[in-house]
């Protein structure tokens, strides 16, 4: 079965856009579920969406199965280090958030709101969401 890419850009609490991460869904999905989706597993409920499918051993933690990694979620922009902490992980997609639904023809921004989504431009000349 053929997917789509679904472009997460992290927008709402940064000052440019992020693309922070792929989501590919399988393309007989219709665009509001396959949104739906990308937003659940693009967040941060029981570990970290962006760290694979372990976390790793910390001070007083053992490594442990990551109940928030799935395979069809492509994380783009690398984590940050910090010296003291390690790895952070990326936030949970928010309100004010973007995602590109891309085709090999054509594409569509949509931006996340209060409840949904809203289609907020469609094909044209570059993909700025800025």
């Amino acid at each position: 079965m053929d997917t789509l890419k679904y472009e997460v850009y992290h927008k709402a609490f940064e000052p440019v856009a992020v693309h922070v991460a792929n989501v590919w869904i399988n393309e007989d999905v219709p665009v509001i579920e396959a949104l739906e989706e990308v937003f659940r597993k693009t967040n941060n409920v029981e570990g970290s969406w962006s760290y694979g499918p372990y976390i790793e051993k910390t001070e007083g933690l053992d490594e442990c199965d990551n109940p928030d990694y799935f395979e069809n979620v492509e994380v783009v922009q690398p984590l940050k280090i910090d010296k003291d902490l390690g790895r952070i992980g990326h936030r949970s997609t928010s309100v004010g958030d973007f995602v590109i639904v891309d085709s090999t023809d054509d594409f569509e921004i949509y931006k996340c709101e209060n409840f949904g989504w809203k289609l907020v431009k469609t094909s044209g000349f570059g993909k700025e969401v800025a």
